[in-house]
């Protein structure tokens, strides 16, 4: 008998019928999913540096995402169809939801993160983008009128305040404009995943959900962009790595390789094991490391320094993130994770 089901008899009626009890792994194993949590905030924080440095030898955005997209995909549905291939089934009335969670939550997320991180340090690209939990609830509050914890207010200042800080809006507009406004295109785009996660597909498990967004963000990018015109060349090119690696050097498709394999599917991997174990609210809150860790390889790899006051302005944003996503009410249909990501973690 499995260990989450009990049995209970009824000697009245001479039955026995089985009934669902608690699940104990998130009690039992709280640190085995802070750990899963964190690693996979240290890869996405890592796979920032390594994608500004592809993007900084030969790939543009739109083929590095395209790659990113259809390697993802490969993997991803490899891995599915060895381990569950019967979950990998889709009807008709799936593929709406499908493409429209693969092209925004993916395609255009990822595209303007990394037209951000061109233009943009790599940790206020991430700070901007993780700006999405503040306009979740936003949304909820002005278009679903949905009731809201009166802590929204506060999350929603501390955010502004804190972005103010981080351009230091009082010497002008310091940082790269376009890059500003992809980051912040990067956090509506995430917030309406969010939002259409939340309606996501209660009979499909995570794993093959993540695969097929990844296939319908690969199909978009290769009807957009054909692979016949793909600069395959620039694969090859061998591309110096900064700070304390110098003066190695690193072909691009073992960047890219990363960028898949250790910085896409394998943090997600990592996400959807941390989120069974904490749920998807706390694993969300531990995804918030992201942006710090992603600041300090960044820093520490690409010498991008961030001065004192923009520290202090981005842990003034984080904080607001806090609030705001513990600022909605938590109606059951929040309690379950059906998109591939919970608030708090960007792709």
């Amino acid at each position: 008998m499995p260990h989450r089901y009990r049995v209970l008899v009824s000697r009245a009626r001479g039955s026995v019928r089985h009934v669902h009890a608690p699940d104990r792994s998130r009690r039992s194993r709280p640190v085995v999913g802070l750990v899963f949590a964190l690693l996979a905030s240290v890869l996405f924080g890592i796979n920032g540096t390594v994608s500004k440095l592809a993007l900084e030898n030969g790939l543009s955005p739109l083929r590095l995402v395209e790659i990113r997209s259809v390697g993802s995909a490969m993997l991803l549905v490899a891995l599915v169809t060895v381990t569950r291939p019967r979950t990998l089934r889709v009807t008709r009335g799936d593929l709406g939801f499908l493409l429209m969670a693969g092209v925004v939550g993916i395609a255009l997320v990822q595209w303007l993160y990394f037209v951000a991180i061109a233009r943009l340090p790599v940790g206020i690209a991430l700070l901007v983008e993780y700006l999405a939990p503040v306009m979740v609830v936003l949304w909820v509050r002005f278009v679903r009128r949905e009731q809201v914890r009166s802590r929204m207010w506060a999350a929603l200042g501390l955010a502004l305040v804190g972005l103010a800080v981080v351009a230091q809006v009082w010497r002008g507009l310091t940082l790269d404009g376009i890059g500003l406004l992809a980051a912040l295109g990067a956090a509506a785009a995430l917030a309406a995943y969010y939002l259409t996660g939340e309606k996501g597909l209660t009979t499909r498990d995570e794993l093959s959900l993540a695969a097929w967004i990844f296939v319908a963000a690969g199909l978009f990018w290769s009807v957009l962009l054909p692979w016949w015109t793909f600069p395959f060349d620039v694969l090859g090119q061998s591309v110096p790595l900064p700070g304390p690696l110098e003066p190695a050097a690193a072909p691009m498709w073992a960047l890219v390789s990363w960028i898949t394999v250790l910085g896409t599917v394998m943090p997600y991997v990592l996400v959807l094991a941390a989120i069974r174990v904490l749920g998807p609210a706390r694993t969300g809150l531990v995804g918030m490391t992201e942006p710090v860790l992603a600041a300090l390889v960044a820093w520490l790899a690409l010498g991008e320094a961030l001065t004192p006051v923009q520290l202090a302005g981005g842990a003034v944003v984080l904080s607001g993130i806090v609030l705001a996503e513990t600022a909605r009410a938590a109606p059951q249909a929040r309690q379950s994770s059906h998109g591939v990501l919970p608030e708090g973690m960007a792709p």
